[in-house]
Parts: C-alpha cells; sequence; structure tokens
C-alpha cells in the first residue's frame, strides 16, 4: 500500500482542521471494531471536505453511491440546509443498520434517505435535478454509476469520485478494481461535459463541475 501523506503530516493537518465532533468518533470507533473493512469509512479530514464542499456549492439535493456505515453521508447532511435531503444507496443491511443508530442520534439524520438495492436502480428512479454527486461504491461500476448520474445532475452541480488513485494501483493496473478505476479515469478525462480534478487525498478523490 502507498501512503500519498506521511502521518506525521496527515496528523498535523488533522490537528488543524475542525475538530471531530464525539459523534463521529464513536461512528468511527465502533466502525473499525465491527466491521471487516474499516479503511472504507472517509474519515475526519475527507468528511469535513464533503461537508464543505456541500455547503459551499449550496446544495440541497445529495446523492451518495455507497453508504457503509454512514459517516460521509451524516457529514454531508450537515452541510446541507434545513429542508435539504442526501439520499444514499447501499445493498449492505449489516453496515446500515451502523449507520442508521448514528443518524438517529444526530439533528442532521432526519435529512438522510436510505435506501437499500442497486444503486443503479435507485439512480433510475430519481426526478428533478441534483445538486452533488458522491461516488464511493462497488469499483467496477463506477463508470456506469458516473454515465447515470451525470444526467440527473444540474449545470454548476458536482459530482465526487473517491479512491480514484487506488493505493498508487492505477499507474499498472492488475486487478479487477484497478483495471476499472484507471478506465473511469481516462473516461473521465475525456469527458466534456465537466471540468474537473484529481486530488491525491487519502485514496484519492476526482473533483468535477458539470458544464
Amino acid at each position: 500500500m502507498i501512503s500519498f501523506i506521511p502521518e506525521d503530516i496527515q496528523a498535523y493537518a488533522d490537528a488543524h482542521s475542525s475538530p471531530e465532533a464525539t459523534l463521529y468518533q464513536e461512528l468511527a470507533a465502533e466502525t473499525r471494531a465491527a466491521t471487516t473493512q474499516p479503511q472504507m469509512m472517509v474519515g475526519h479530514g475527507e468528511g469535513l471536505l464533503l461537508k464543505l464542499l456541500v455547503r459551499m456549492t449550496s446544495a440541497r439535493r445529495v446523492l451518495e453511491i455507497g453508504t457503509f456505515t454512514g459517516y460521509s453521508a451524516l457529514a454531508m447532511a450537515e452541510g446541507l440546509p434545513d429542508g435539504g435531503e442526501i439520499v444514499t444507496c447501499d445493498i449492505d443491511p449489516k453496515a446500515t443498520a451502523i449507520a442508521t443508530k448514528y443518524w438517529n442520534r444526530s439533528p442532521h439524520g432526519k435529512k438522510i434517505v436510505l435506501r437499500l438495492g442497486p444503486a443503479l436502480d435507485t439512480i433510475a428512479g430519481l426526478t428533478g435535478a441534483i445538486d452533488l454527486v458522491f461516488i464511493d461504491a462497488d469499483k467496477t461500476n463506477y463508470t456506469r454509476y458516473w454515465d447515470a448520474c451525470l444526467p440527473k445532475v444540474r449545470a454548476g452541480g458536482v459530482i465526487l469520485a473517491d479512491n480514484v488513485l487506488w493505493s498508487g494501483e492505477v499507474l499498472a493496473p492488475k486487478e479487477a478494481d484497478a483495471l476499472a478505476l484507471a478506465a473511469f479515469n481516462e473516461h473521465i478525462a475525456r469527458d466534456p461535459r465537466v471540468e474537473h480534478v484529481m486530488l491525491p487525498i487519502r485514496d484519492g478523490i476526482t473533483v468535477a463541475v458539470k458544464r
């Protein structure tokens, strides 16, 4: 595994960012204790970034593909105004049971709508413009998620995609997830519908704005 940012630098960055609330600390601790892949959780720094992007874009309607234990959904919900909504998609009832437990403890949990089932089916059934999308689910479907979501995003809306560096494996991809992500990254690079930047935050995040 490649570490893009040295641990001491990451710790310094975290110490000079807004502090992690107790509820998020408890959610992170339970995720590490109760799941086999806790690294799927976005964590403090990326959670803050998502929250601030939602707030800065004045988003009112957010779509998340990949809920896991709900850290990112809660962070984005906190960035939404009263009356805003985030629809979050997953297929894992055990992980999302942890999520709903913590959402219920937050005043922002009422903004979150969980859809259990294939995300592509949920996306197909959504009507009305979406302000911001966060893709963070099964990597082999990233390109399909992108192409399904982008027509539903308003002009000037934002699409975010997580794990786009895949611990550096996209440089010489061999296994299925790395190959899928490398193909996805090339797909975005050639997509004239967006302006975008890839940032080496954690495992890489692409930020795209629809033209």
